[in-house]
């Protein structure tokens, strides 16, 4: 296990899922946690997302950690607050050493189709939620000539998806920020890098509309969910993928062991990508 004792990680989207997994898993490493979470619904999103009581449920965890612990209400598409999220982190720390930039929505939606709104919220949310979160805690990383940045991106960061070209594109971005950010901050001995993940079992994927992708038809069920998960991977067993194994990777790009790692895009998808790919339903005439 790496050990980061002594150090101080933000993460957003920490109140479940996969950002819950993250912040328990560098808590257990040793870091202190700022845990930020917007705790609040999203108009576009077609699924609950977290609540106040799920981040409450992150911080006691942590604390069963005896590790110490900032929770602040924050969402990504708010400068200001994340400006005094980070404000609020260096005065109970003093430092900010690990940046996990996880925070994000899922939708589905043809290119066609997609609204102004869906398509502006998922991009404000999914990339420059990221590009507004990176801003507000690099500048004390720079003083302090020294940071790891971790950005969650997915394998449709680099592959296409049909039926959610909003999320598509903007996970994309989020690996060109990545670059970009490896470049910038690689004189202030500031490291960047991504996670892609596969299909994870979290809340972003278990709605009606999920499953009905996922069954390739509506009135899809929460048994095609799990059913059909295992055909994205080339690993045996391996279906929905546990947030924990993401968190694994997290806490690996931001410890010494990766001190020589920066602009990496990983993909933590059980072979996924490698996958040889085909249309199962081809159209062989017009």
């Amino acid at each position: 296990m790496a050990d980061l004792t002594g150090q101080v990680a933000l993460v957003t989207g920490a109140a479940r899922g996969q950002g819950r997994a993250h912040a328990l898993a560098l808590a257990e490493a040793g870091a202190d946690i700022i845990a930020v979470d917007a705790c609040a619904d999203v108009e576009t999103a077609p699924y609950p997302l977290a609540t106040a009581e799920d981040l409450a449920a992150t911080v006691k965890e942590i604390e069963k950690l005896d590790r110490r612990v900032v929770a602040a209400e924050c969402d990504v598409r708010d400068s200001a607050g994340l400006d005094d999220v980070v404000a609020r982190g260096l005065a109970e720390f003093g430092r900010i050493d690990v940046l996990v930039a996880n925070a994000g929505i899922w939708a589905l939606g043809r290119l066609w189709e997609i609204t102004e709104a869906q398509w502006q919220e998922m991009l404000d949310i999914n990339l420059t939620g990221v590009w507004r979160t990176v801003k507000a805690v690099v500048p004390h990383m720079i003083e302090q000539k020294r940071g790891a940045i971790v950005l969650t991106s997915s394998v449709n960061g680099f592959e296409a998806g049909g039926g959610m070209t909003h999320y598509v594109a903007a996970k994309h971005g989020v690996l060109g920020l990545m670059r970009n950010a490896a470049i910038e901050l690689g004189p202030y001995n500031i490291r960047c890098n991504a996670v892609c993940p596969g299909i994870v079992d979290t809340k972003m994927n278990d709605w009606p509309g999920a499953y009905d992708m996922m069954a390739g038809h509506e009135g899809g069920t929460p048994e095609d969910r799990r059913h059909n998960a295992y055909g994205w991977s080339a690993l045996a067993g391996r279906g929905l993928l546990d947030p924990r194994t993401v968190s694994r990777s997290v806490v690996f790009l931001v410890s010494d062991d990766a001190r020589d790692i920066t602009g990496v895009a990983l993909p933590v998808d059980g072979g996924h990508a490698v996958l040889p790919g085909s249309n199962p339903d081809p159209i062989r005439s017009l």
